[in-house]
Order: structure tokens, then C-alpha cells, then sequence
């Protein structure tokens, strides 16, 4: 037992000893660590790399959120066969309480400017706006723009937190963004979302020379919410939310919001000019897609294809022609009518912009001099015409040769969009045939807004629907 015990120390021994030699000459083996390197992606802005911090965004815009209620006190109407019987009295009229609107806005300057949307003031007699610490203040409506439903209204107040805004076209689909405002009277209230697309136009806003090129998120907006910010994660005001896409009325998947890039010119002109000055191009547009493409026989499948100009437009001044594909402005790429449009809608009349287009294969370049809505440069200047037509709410255009005939009249002005106002609360329906004012014939959209420019208390509508029922409709100025 000693002898097995004595062999088995001594192997011990040797094993140890083998090993420590064998450690001794051999090289040291290489370490593996573990680093830890940040993943770069080229072109991304850096802060939406970075976890979105909703506490500080939050913090940054709620305060300088407010809560906007209106209220209008619309005459009643209804159609008579003799109108001029007791047209001012409540015979005719009617007993109607006023009308409570709500929506949010944003504090821009801490002297208490505030953006909300124009179909949120729009027709409103009193407009009250509560802040995130419950003070109230009168709200005085310094300008309004339907063509981006944009609106500037101001408060008594000094230093007012504000939010300062975001440059919208660095904003990339997928980035984190809040929405921020007061849903069902709720104050205060912010949702998180994503951009999930940029440039939509959902026709909101009737045509013509409406701006629709909306920051689409999934931030959950709701009425209420009209008005209120869109804000980074930085919370910078990168939006104004604007619509919903639903068919409820209630959020269900998608918003939409006015770009800052937009706001930030619309609110500059309201304060310096009382009026937007915007640049036209003079164009028809349309998108470029496979089917015109093929049809038009174009050598590319996106921009946005000139189907006509005006007279002494823009375009026409500068050598485009029909049949152009506008495929880059200002150094981007045009991928859609919206895009473009909105690059526009930044620029006053007198301001170039440069524009290539695609002319049968070939590339085009233009300096473009934008001119205002009517062929020229000048700043337009505010007129009592643009608020009332801002307070009628609608667009108007001329009834066809056919209607005319078919009525029996020589002139008219035609409803062709309903929007929120005084039209509206009346009860009239969009095709009314507008002749009389007062009494007083109108043949033509210059001659309503002169017309009702002077008058004051109740106004009487005379006109004919397409179908030939005459009918009679009153509000009040």
C-alpha cells in the first residue's frame, strides 16, 4: 500500500512540474475582449439614433400648448316664399343658441403669438384661450390663410413659454414625434408616434390653390387635437396637427399634420403683411406614374408632369412647356405634386427657384421668377376681401353656360365647396347658384365679396339650386 501510495505522489509531482515547464516556454495565448463600438449609419441625423426621451419632449412642449375655445352665435335660416316677411325678427329667424367650438394651439413668441388652425377660429365671434397653468385670455385673430388652414391669433401676455420650431425636411419616416393638445376637452394631453409618410394630400382643404403636403404620423389625434403641436423628440415644433384619416371622426390609425417649414413662412407673412404672399408657378400639374407615362410616351416615371400653364405665368415666362416633367427643384428630387407644391409654398412672388425638367429624355435647367395670383411680383397686399371670404368659408366658382340657361339667368356665383363658416351655419348646400345680396344682383364672385364688404347685421341670400329650386337663406355679418 506504501509502494502504490509513493507512485502516485511522484506521478503527482511529475504532472505539476510538466505543466509549469509547458506554461514556461510556451508564448502566453492571445486574449479574446470584448469592445463595444456604436453602430454608424451615414445620413441619419443623430438624435434618432438615440432613445427617444418623451419626458423631456413632453416637458419642453406641454406648457406652451393651450386650449382654445370659441364661440359663434349664427343666425338661424330658413326658406320662405315671401323672405322679406319679418326677415329680422324671430319669426323668421328662430330661437338658436350660439355654438361652442374647442381645439389647441401652439405659443410661438413669449408676447403670447399663438398658431392653431384656421378651421378652428374660423366663424368665431369670441375666442378664449386657457394655457397649461388655467390662466384665460381673449384671443385676437391677426390673420388666417385657408390654403394651408393656418391661422395667427395673439393674446395680451408676456413671458408665455414657447416652443421654436423644427426644420420639417429633415424629418425621416420612422422618427419618433408627439402629438400634443387637448382631445374631448382633455388638456394637456401628448401621444407617441411615428412619421409613417411625408407629402400626402388627402383633399382636404377643397383644391385650387390649397397646400396639401402633410406630415402623415400614428400618433393617435382626435377632435380637439386640431391645432396642437407635433414636436420631435427634441421638441422642436416640427407640425401643426391638422386632420384625421376616419371614418368615426375618433383616431383610427393615421394623422396628419402641417409642416413647420410651411407654418413658420404662413405666420411670418400673417404678422408682417396680415396676408400670405405666395409664388406661383402657374402650372397644372399632375403626378407621373407608369400609366402616363406610357400614355404621354415619357421617359420617366416620377415628377410631376406639366399638363398646361396659365397666361403670363411663371412657367410660361421662364421657357417651360406642356408636356414637361418637372423632376427637380431647388436640388431635390420631385416625386410627387405635393412635394412640389410645397417647396413653392415657401417662396413670395419675386423669389427664383430652380427647376429641371425632363423634356423628351432630355434635361432642362430654368431659373423660375414666382409671381403672385395675379401675374406679377407685387406683394399683395391685406384686403377686407380675403376676410370675408375667409368667413363665408367657401369656394366659389362660375355656373356653366348650360346652368345659366337652364335658370334662366345671365350671371351668378356658384358654391362649390362647403368649408366651416357663416355659408355653412345657413344650411345652404354646396351647387346653390348665389344671384342676389340684398336684393342687389351678383354676377360674379368680386361682386358678392363687394357686395357683402359693407353690410352689416342680417344679409339675404337670393339663388337657384342646378335642379331649378329657387331658395332664400340669412345670417348675420
Amino acid at each position: 500500500m506504501k509502494r502504490y501510495i509513493g507512485i502516485f505522489v511522484i506521478a503527482l509531482f511529475g504532472a505539476i512540474s510538466g505543466a509549469a515547464i509547458v506554461k514556461w516556454i510556451s508564448p502566453t495565448p492571445p486574449t479574446a475582449t470584448a469592445t463595444s463600438q456604436p453602430v454608424q449609419f451615414a445620413n441619419f441625423p443623430e438624435h434618432i439614433l438615440e432613445h427617444p426621451n418623451f419626458v423631456t419632449a413632453s416637458a419642453i412642449s406641454t406648457p406652451a400648448v393651450v386650449h382654445i375655445k370659441t364661440k359663434a352665435t349664427p343666425v338661424a335660416s330658413k326658406r320662405s316664399n315671401d323672405p322679406f316677411r319679418d326677415f329680422f325678427g324671430p319669426e323668421f329667424f328662430g330661437p338658436q343658441g350660439p355654438q361652442m367650438g374647442s381645439g389647441s394651439g401652439v405659443i410661438l413668441t413669449a408676447n403670447g403669438y399663438i398658431v392653431t388652425n384656421n378651421h378652428v377660429i374660423n366663424g368665431a365671434d369670441e375666442i378664449e384661450v386657457v394655457l397649461n397653468d388655467k390662466r384665460s385670455f381673449n384671443g385676437t385673430i391677426i390673420g388666417t390663410d385657408p390654403s394651408t388652414d393656418i391661422a395667427l391669433i395673439k393674446i395680451q401676455a408676456n413671458n408665455l413659454p414657447f416652443l421654436s420650431f423644427g426644420n420639417s425636411d429633415e424629418l425621416q419616416i420612422g422618427e419618433w414625434v408627439l402629438a400634443v393638445g387637448n382631445p374631448f376637452n382633455l388638456t394637456s394631453t401628448v401621444t407617441a408616434g411615428i412619421v409613417s409618410a411625408k407629402g400626402r394630400n388627402i383633399n382636404i382643404l377643397g383644391g385650387g390653390t390649397s397646400i396639401e403636403s402633410f406630415i402623415q404620423t400614428d400618433a393617435a389625434v382626435n377632435p380637439g387635437n386640431s391645432g396642437g403641436a407635433l414636436v420631435n423628440v427634441k421638441g422642436e415644433l416640427v407640425g401643426i396637427n391638422t386632420a384625421i384619416a376616419s371614418n368615426t371622426g375618433s383616431y383610427q390609425g393615421y394623422s396628419f399634420a402641417v409642416p413647420a417649414n410651411i407654418v413658420s413662412k404662413v405666420v411670418e407673412d400673417l404678422k408682417e403683411y396680415g396676408t400670405v404672399q405666395r409664388g406661383f408657378l402657374g402650372v397644372q400639374i399632375q403626378d407621373v406614374d407608369a400609366t402616363l407615362a406610357n400614355k404621354e410616351n415619357l421617359s420617366v416615371t416620377a415628377g410631376a408632369y406639366v399638363a398646361d400653364y396659365l397666361p403670363n405665368s411663371a412657367a410660361e415666362a421662364a421657357g417651360l412647356k406642356k408636356g414637361d416633367v418637372i423632376v427637380q427643384i431647388e436640388g431635390v428630387a420631385v416625386n410627387s405634386t405635393p412635394q412640389l407644391m410645397e417647396v413653392v409654398s415657401r417662396k413670395r412672388p419675386g423669389e427664383k427657384v430652380a427647376i429641371v425638367v425632363d423634356r423628351k429624355g432630355k434635361r432642362h435647367d430654368y431659373s423660375v421668377t414666382l409671381r403672385n395670383a395675379e401675374g406679377n411680383t407685387s406683394i399683395v397686399k391685406a384686403s377686407p376681401k380675403a376676410e370675408v371670404a375667409s368667413m363665408l368659408g367657401a369656394n366659389f366658382e362660375a355656373p356653366s353656360a348650360k346652368e345659366l340657361e337652364s335658370l334662366g339667368i345671365d350671371g351668378g356665383v356658384k358654391i362649390a365647396k362647403l368649408n366651416k363658416g357663416k355659408l355653412q351655419e345657413t344650411g345652404v348646400r354646396e351647387g346653390f347658384i348665389i344671384t342676389k345680396v340684398d336684393k342687389t344682383k351678383v354676377k360674379n364672385s368680386k361682386e358678392l365679396i363687394k357686395a357683402l364688404e359693407g353690410s352689416s347685421g342680417g344679409v339675404l341670400l337670393e339663388g337657384f339650386y342646378p335642379n331649378g329650386s329657387k331658395a332664400y337663406y340669412g345670417f348675420g355679418m
